[in-house]
């Protein structure tokens, strides 16, 4: 019996859930927990929708109400009457919009400019989403192909030779370089009279230095003419040098599949080289004086990413080194490049850069600007490395010295990439300045998005009140978009990553 009455007492289903308060869930609990729950909250709420509705409010009604979205020239952005009110000529942008994409660029030619717009997105985009196969082929073609393919498309021109050529070219650039300051030593040690033995002692020895050096270069530069004077010395330069290369590869790692592997790739250039025309003159050169616009600011900013990103990884792990000669040179060089600013360094890219380089070679302006900048972004880079790399303790470098790998291996598997987890923000954080710091290259006569902007309102055709404030809104979206989806990105593959920390 007893049995039988605790039995009645004994729920047989679990009791349902009850619904959460109406006070903590959906809007109202939203604004009653994060924007009403404390007097602080409440105050700054408020003068939050105050900010908003005197900044945006105005901005709309600026850019779309008001706007004027159909004319031809300045007329049709003027107020008819005293009591108009105007807003936005974007009728100005559609007339200028080919000037802020391309600049200047020979509008026939314009479709290179497109097509390599179109191959980075279509490299690029695969190469984000992380579920995709193939990243590693995918990152090759992104930077490394891609960047070629690009100088031939936006720039033109062909080649006269190839890796031979060019590394005999250079090689016996310097070394003249080499014997003509040794020369000049000793003109003038002769005439000085103080320390002319000295300057005259060190001339002859730059000068021996030089004699020795040539006849060291004297196989190198013999090839080199051979091949120039043949009737294909872009192909015959390229099959002495795939020859060469497998054998260094093969030489120093004895494996036939980096051989294999490394033959695929110069395969891959004579396609491009066919398909491109590049032994027969190319595409039509376009100076890059005559680039700007958005061309300019994604050519500067994503050549300064992709380049200062070895550099700081280099230096940082330079200044982290045990070697003296090495950290004191990645410390002197950190230290100079993060103490003049980002002007300073383009003048002296532009302008002093040419000095520093063998007679008779030559730099683009543009290449000189994207040189100054990777290096001065490369500074940079390295302190936030460096702040990853101390994040990491000691007992990773230690496990794997006990298992037996090399500091290079321990390094690149190991410490490095969960420094570079540790620093994504601080990463992409440098990555958004550095694109907006872009717009500093008009001080060098190379006009970008911003600087094209600035020249356009000299056109008196759109000389209007408003023309200004919309060409500067339309940049600035423009900025905007690109700033904020780096930001996002970055915030998806810093969780990503982090999985493990998530709570």
């Amino acid at each position: 019996m007893s049995d039988t009455t605790a039995s009645n007492f004994v729920r047989q289903e679990l009791v349902p859930e009850r619904a959460a308060p109406v006070k903590t869930t959906g809007f109202v609990g939203f604004l009653r927990t994060r924007l009403f729950n404390s007097p602080t909250n409440i105050l700054i709420t408020i003068v939050s929708l105050l900010l908003l509705w005197v900044i945006v409010f105005p901005a709309v009604k600026f850019a779309f109400i008001d706007a004027v979205w159909i004319g031809k020239d300045r007329t049709a952005c003027l107020p008819k009457n005293p009591n108009d009110v105007v807003g936005a000529c974007w009728p100005f942008i559609q007339a200028k919009f080919s000037q802020f994409i391309y600049g200047f660029y020979p509008e026939p030619e314009r479709w290179r400019v497109n097509l390599t717009f179109a191959l980075a997105a279509i490299l690029l985009i695969p190469l984000l989403i992380p579920r995709l196969p193939a990243k590693g082929l995918n990152a090759l073609l992104f930077f490394v192909a891609l960047p070629v393919v690009a100088f031939f498309l936006l720039r033109g021109g062909g080649l006269g030779g190839f890796g031979v050529s060019w590394t005999a070219g250079l090689l016996s650039g310097f070394n003249d370089s080499i014997g003509e300051g040794g020369r000049k030593l000793v003109v003038s040690g002769e005439t000085t009279a103080v320390i002319g033995p000295l300057l005259w002692v060190i001339g002859k020895l730059l000068v021996l230095l030089s004699t020795l050096v040539s006849w060291i270069l004297l196989p190198l530069t013999w090839l080199r003419d051979q091949i120039q004077g043949s009737r294909g010395p872009v192909w015959l330069d390229l099959a002495a040098t795939a020859v060469i290369v497998s054998a260094l590869l093969f030489w120093l790692t004895g494996s036939i599949r980096s051989v294999a592997t490394n033959l695929a790739v110069f395969v891959g250039i004579a396609g491009v080289i066919q398909i491109m025309g590049l032994d027969r003159g190319g595409l039509p050169e376009v100076d890059t004086r005559l680039w700007g616009g958005l061309l300019v600011t994604l050519v500067v900013s994503v050549v300064g990413i992709v380049a200062s990103m070895p550099v700081g990884i280099a230096l940082a792990l330079g200044r982290r080194s045990t070697i003296p000669l090495i950290r004191i040179f990645s410390i002197a060089f950190i230290e100079f490049w993060r103490g003049v600013p980002l002007i300073t360094v383009l003048f002296f890219a532009t302008y002093m850069l040419p000095l520093f380089v063998p007679t008779g070679f030559t730099i683009d302006g543009l290449m000189r600007a994207l040189i100054g900048i990777a290096l001065f972004a490369g500074a940079y880079q390295a302190e936030v490395i460096r702040g990853g790399l101390a994040a990491i303790p000691r007992g990773q470098a230690e496990a794997a010295s006990a298992l037996g790998l090399s500091w290079a291996k321990t390094t690149a598997l190991i410490v490095m990439p969960q420094a570079l987890r540790h620093v994504i923000p601080g990463l992409v954080n440098s990555f958004i300045a550095l694109f907006k710091d872009t717009s500093l290259v008009s001080i060098v006569a190379l006009f970008d998005l911003l600087g094209q902007l600035r020249a356009s309102f000299s056109d008196p055709n759109w000389a209007t009140p408003t023309t200004l404030f919309t060409g500067f809104a339309f940049v600035g979206i423009i900025y905007f978009a690109f700033c904020f989806g780096m930001s996002r990105y970055s915030l998806f593959v810093e969780n990503r990553l982090n999985a493990h920390r998530r709570n």
